[in-house]
C-alpha cells in the first residue's frame, strides 16, 4: 500500500507577518528555514520516502530542500497542490481583512465562496486535487512527501477523510506532518498527525 505523508511548508515571511500569503511567493524566514531542516533530519531517522512532490512556491521547495538532500531525491513540482488562489485578498493582513465586508469570515461557509477578481472557492481547489490523488497508485511499496500549504491541506484532509463537502475548521501548523496509509479515492483514511521539532509548540491559523 502506497503510504503518503502530507506536511504544510516552514515559517514563512507572510506568517510572521500575519499575512494571507495566497499564491504570493513569500520565501522562508530564518526561523522556518532552521525548523525545515530540523524536521527533515528528526523525519529522515523515522522514516523513508521514495518520491518528494511539492508546491512550486518558494516556501514550499526551500522547506522541501532539506529532504531532498538527505533522501537523494529530485523535487517534483506540482501546481495542483498549491494554496488557494484569494483574488483582491491575498497580501492583506488579516488586520486589514477585518474592514472587508465581502470577505468570507465565517471558515464554515467558504465551500462555494469565490473571493473576487480571481480567487478560488474551497470546491475549486478540491476540483484540482480529486485528478492528482486519482493518479496515485494504492498498490506497491510507494512512500511520498507532499509538501503544501494551509488551506489546501484542509481539503486534503476534507478528501481523505471523505466528508465532502464538509472540511475541518482546523489548519495544519507550520511544519506538521501528517501519515496516511492510501486505499483510494472515496475510502475513509486514518489521518496522523506527526510533530518533529520546535513545530509541537507552533499556532496558525488561515
Amino acid at each position: 500500500m502506497t503510504t503518503l505523508y502530507f506536511m504544510r511548508h516552514a515559517q514563512s515571511e507572510a506568517n510572521l507577518g500575519d499575512i494571507l500569503a495566497s499564491q504570493m511567493d513569500f520565501p522562508l524566514t530564518a526561523q522556518g528555514h532552521n525548523d525545515a531542516k530540523a524536521i527533515a533530519k528528526e523525519f529522515h531517522q523515522q522514516h523513508k520516502i521514495n518520491q518528494l512532490i511539492v508546491s512550486p512556491l518558494s516556501r514550499a521547495q526551500q522547506t522541501a530542500a532539506p529532504f531532498a538532500e538527505l533522501f537523494s531525491l529530485p523535487v517534483n513540482d506540482e501546481s495542483r497542490v498549491i494554496e488557494q488562489a484569494l483574488g483582491k485578498y491575498a497580501g492583506k493582513t488579516y488586520a486589514e481583512l477585518e474592514d472587508e465586508p465581502n470577505y468570507c469570515h465565517d471558515r464554515s461557509q467558504r465551500w462555494s465562496w469565490v473571493p473576487e477578481e480571481g480567487g478560488e472557492s474551497y470546491a475549486m481547489i478540491v476540483d484540482r486535487l480529486q485528478p492528482f490523488f486519482a493518479e496515485l497508485s494504492v498498490d506497491g511499496d510507494d512512500a511520498i512527501l507532499v509538501i503544501s500549504h494551509a488551506v489546501t491541506m484542509r481539503m486534503i484532509k476534507a478528501i481523505l477523510a471523505n466528508i465532502l463537502p464538509e472540511y475541518p475548521h482546523e489548519i495544519a501548523h507550520n511544519g506538521e506532518v501528517w501519515k496516511v496509509e492510501f486505499k483510494g479515492i472515496g475510502h475513509v483514511h486514518e489521518i496522523k498527525s506527526l510533530f518533529f521539532g520546535n513545530n509541537k509548540e507552533q499556532v496558525s491559523r488561515a
